[in-house]
């Protein structure tokens, strides 16, 4: 399981990515692999919201086993599969880019990353900085 310093790194770093790019207002929660909340941080202009879209995409990769963007894909392919899931989930489901799985040295699925308040591509860059930044893996 992904440790709550580890998850703090990944937020920190994915705040600190956000601020260099110059992102808009960030919310970043980081669950385990058992869907758990590790943590979360709203920054400071963050929408309403936020969090619980950032929970979806990191729920929706773990539940799936792929990124939210993978999911957003599958909803562009399969739309009546992805409600279907949406709805199996009570709407906790986001399929845009921004969850990202993380993932050890040995490939072991440690938890998950969500990201919302920008563009959702820009969301996921942000997850990828930050899961680096752990010494940790995207996937």
């Amino acid at each position: 399981m992904i440790s709550l310093e580890q998850a703090r790194t990944v937020i920190a770093a994915a705040r600190t990515h956000g601020r260099e790019v110059g992102l808009k207002p960030l919310t970043i929660v980081v669950l385990d692999a058992g869907g758990h909340l590790v943590a979360m941080e709203r920054e400071d202009g963050s929408g309403y919201g936020r969090p619980q879209i950032a929970q979806g995409k990191a729920a929706g990769a773990l539940a799936m086993g792929v990124s939210s963007r993978a999911l957003g894909e599958m909803a562009a392919d399969r739309p009546t599969f992805i409600a279907a899931l949406s709805v199996a989930w009570e709407g906790k489901l986001i399929p845009a880019a921004g969850g990202v799985l993380i993932r050890d040295g040995a490939g072991t699925l440690l938890g998950a990353v969500g990201v919302s308040g920008d563009l959702s591509d820009k969301d996921e860059e942000a997850a990828n900085a930050g899961i680096h930044a752990a010494g940790l893996h995207a996937g």
